[in-house]
């Protein structure tokens, strides 16, 4: 069971910077979320965080939506604008859960985001999510161009390692799909193998090198923000031994794939951690 809260915020941006040094703002239009299980991905450490007692219950089974995000957003570009900064603010959307909940089909909170950045334009837009209700808002997206990134999630190729290890996420066909139809669309498309999970190297790289215009590779030890520890504390590596994929929960695990990856798409379209998202 899912509960959904409504509350009002007192901000629409977040200043940013570490992890996503390439953008000037975060954006999230939701708090929590409803992809997971009880407790939500396994690998997820957001339900470590503060944010993840903003309401008394287990991550995963709630989201808050924050109802007067449009108007907050509107005024804060606004603001940017007169001061002569938003032409050149990145905007990341979004950076502790998906802007794409199951509630965005009727609340359209992002969509809304997506509205108001064709009134006020920013530098560049990243939408990450790993939903194929991001379908919806082509549209948008189309009319914003080059500035804004499409990056979508998808952190393997093997079918029955999604199934494993976050059962409740849309199908790898399913989101291998919204890639293609966004990218014949125009709209610039990257890929997210992030967190990397188990995979077929070669495979992967065919498939992302039809799919997207680049792709970008994270993983346990170089995305967690502590060099694997939150992703140790959170017991992965037991899940990883568990499952009989030891092989893949240890520092250097993505080489074999980076290597195809250059290999399909070329160096320039194959990006790495940190400073991989951030490459706006």
């Amino acid at each position: 069971m899912r509960i959904y809260i409504t509350q009002l915020a007192a901000r629409a941006l977040t200043p940013t910077g570490g992890f996503l040094k390439g953008f000037a703002y975060s954006l999230n239009p939701y708090v929590g979320c409803a992809f997971g299980a009880a407790q939500g991905c396994p690998f997820c450490y957001v339900r470590t965080l503060p944010v993840a007692r903003a309401f008394d219950g287990p991550w995963g089974s709630w989201v808050i939506a924050k109802t007067n995000l449009v108007s907050l957003l509107e005024k804060e570009l606004a603001a940017l604008e007169g001061k002569g900064q938003l032409g050149s603010a990145a905007i990341f959307m979004s950076s502790a859960t998906d802007p794409y909940q199951g509630i965005e089909r009727r609340l359209r909170l992002a969509r809304g985001a997506l509205e108001a950045f064709i009134r006020f334009r920013p530098r560049r837009i990243l939408l990450q999510t790993r939903s194929p209700m991001v379908e919806r808002d082509a549209d948008l997206l189309g009319r914003l161009g080059e500035q804004v990134i499409v990056s979508l999630t998808l952190e393997t190729d093997d079918e029955r390692v999604r199934r494993a290890i976050t059962p409740t996420s849309p199908s790898i066909a399913r989101r291998l799909e919204t890639a293609r139809r966004l990218r014949a669309a125009g709209i610039f498309v990257q890929l997210a193998i992030a967190p990397m999970l188990p995979n077929n190297p070669r495979r992967l790289a065919a498939i992302a090198a039809e799919a997207a215009d680049r792709v970008v590779v994270d993983t346990y030890f170089d995305g967690d923000g502590a060099n694997g520890c939150r992703s140790r504390m959170l017991g992965m590596g037991q899940l990883y031994q568990r499952l009989g994929y030891e092989r893949w929960f240890r520092p250097g695990a993505e080489a074999e794939l980076m290597s195809a990856l250059r290999a399909r798409l070329g160096n320039d379209r194959v990006l790495f951690s940190r400073e991989g998202f951030s490459a706006v």
